[in-house]
């Protein structure tokens, strides 16, 4: 048994404008499952495929008071590429966000619900990424997060320090998942964004979830009512979903 990550949810006020904007962050474009849902993914994507992780905004009428350390860092090839990148996206409604982060080579922006992401600096090691380079999360024990993620998910560890960790899809492709310690003292931002996770076609969402419970996983109740995912909270209280497999 085994999950992989397939999306990163948004909640949102609203889903189609927020998801618009990040259709046109990332070149993707945007379809929707029902009311209140868009899906951003790439053009002809077949649903789900390591080669990307996609994004899903769903509009919250009353979000709940908790929020997620959780953003997206997009990739760029040249420091032209990055700076034409910024000013487009402020074109586009983002705005430059102050989170601590001083004197660094990357932007860092908040798209126009304020959710923070990054525009970093060309990194050889996100060339073949697409235009997310990784999904970031905040944490303060990236070691104890890298053994329960890397148990939870098929991907691969690919670095581990006391600083941070990164993970990335068995196949080679797609962006990274990274856990960053967070500095001390450093103003934290707090997100509505959370990532979920699919079972394969053929295993068991239930006896998944008992699975990440028996590495630390808890269960959480964020207002879900009676819906086909369940809602779990990692060793450091982030919330995720499982999925129905796919």
């Amino acid at each position: 048994m085994a999950l992989r990550l397939v999306q990163v949810n948004f909640k949102a006020q609203d889903d189609s404008a927020l998801g618009r904007f990040w259709a046109e962050v990332l070149g993707w474009g945007v379809s929707s499952e029902g009311p209140g849902v868009t899906n951003v993914e790439p053009v002809g994507f077949a649903w789900p495929d390591p080669v990307a992780v996609c994004v899903d905004v769903v509009t919250v009428p009353d979000p709940e008071t908790v929020k997620y350390r959780v953003h997206l860092d997009l990739a760029t090839t040249s420091a032209a590429h990055q700076a034409e990148l910024v000013a487009r996206l402020k074109d586009l409604g983002a705005t430059p966000a102050d989170v601590g982060q001083g004197d660094v080579p990357w932007t860092v922006l908040a798209d126009p619900e304020g959710n923070v992401f990054c525009v970093l600096e060309p990194r050889e090691i996100y060339r073949d990424t697409g235009p997310i380079a990784a999904v970031v999360v905040d944490c303060a024990d990236p070691r104890a997060m890298a053994r329960f993620w890397g148990e939870a998910m098929d991907w691969t560890l690919h670095e581990v320090t006391d600083d941070h960790a990164r993970l990335r899809s068995a196949k080679g492709v797609g962006p990274y998942l990274e856990f960053l310690r967070t500095t001390p003292g450093v103003k934290t931002v707090w997100n509505r964004v959370h990532l979920d996770l699919m079972p394969y076609r053929g295993d068991d969402q239930a006896a998944e979830a008992a699975r990440l419970g028996a590495l630390g996983a808890t269960g959480a109740d964020v207002g879900q009512g009676d819906v086909p995912w369940i809602v779990l909270a990692d060793p450091e209280g982030n919330k995720f979903c499982v999925l129905t497999p796919g």
